[in-house]
């Protein structure tokens, strides 16, 4: 027992974004951690106090990789879509970490470098100060969301990937007109979640901007 290895911190992270690409945040513990490790648990919890701050802490090295090398460039509303697409891009690479930063959020430094661009961003728009946090905010929110939702259809298998589609055909084009008149009539121009994230991240981001935008004094 005395010659345990003792593991870093990175090291302990790198091994649970490992496990996670391999299952997902529901199945992830800090016991399957420490049994992929050939350790305890309580030799983890020197280092994290909870599962949380470990998922937490795996999705700031997100974001802290997401920022290096970043330059704002453009006016404001191009800041703000690049990070957008550059976040949306780092959280690609391992999206079970993804649905971890929608579902705890951060506080790392990571979380503040992005934070401190937003705020910037926001600033050199024009708005006032006191509309700032506010606008801010839906801006959190919605990247998270969407960056959380895309990642969640992207680690779908192809088997639950058909299975869904089946089920969707089923709902949308098997619907009964008396029942669901619009949904019967829009049928076969309804498109799955899954069909043309990437344009419809874009839209949504851009939607947002402009409503800003329209609201600059």
């Amino acid at each position: 027992m005395a010659n345990r290895r003792r593991w870093t911190t990175e090291e302990i992270l790198d091994t649970a974004a490992e496990l996670l690409r391999r299952g997902d945040a529901e199945s992830f513990s800090v016991r399957k951690l420490a049994a992929e490790l050939g350790t305890d648990s309580s030799s983890l919890y020197r280092h994290f106090r909870t599962k949380t701050e470990l998922l937490r802490a795996l999705a700031d090295r997100i974001l802290v990789g997401a920022m290096a090398g970043y330059r704002p460039e453009g006016d404001w509303k191009q800041r703000l879509t690049a990070l957008a697409l550059r976040l949306r891009e780092a959280f690609g690479e391992q999206p079970q970490i993804a649905v971890v930063w929608g579902r705890y959020a951060s506080s790392g430094a990571g979380s503040r470098l992005v934070m401190e661009e937003v705020l910037q961003a926001l600033r050199a728009s024009g708005l006032p100060d006191e509309q700032i946090p506010a606008r801010y905010h839906r801006i959190a929110i919605l990247f998270a969301a969407l960056i959380a939702s895309e990642a969640g259809v992207s680690t779908v298998t192809p088997e639950e990937h058909e299975q869904g589609m089946e089920l969707f055909r089923v709902a949308v084009l098997g619907a009964d007109p008396d029942r669901f008149p619009a949904l019967a009539h829009f049928a076969r121009e309804v498109r799955p979640l899954g069909a043309d994230r990437r344009a419809a991240f874009e839209e949504l981001v851009a939607a947002q901007l402009a409503d800003i935008e329209a609201a600059l004094p």
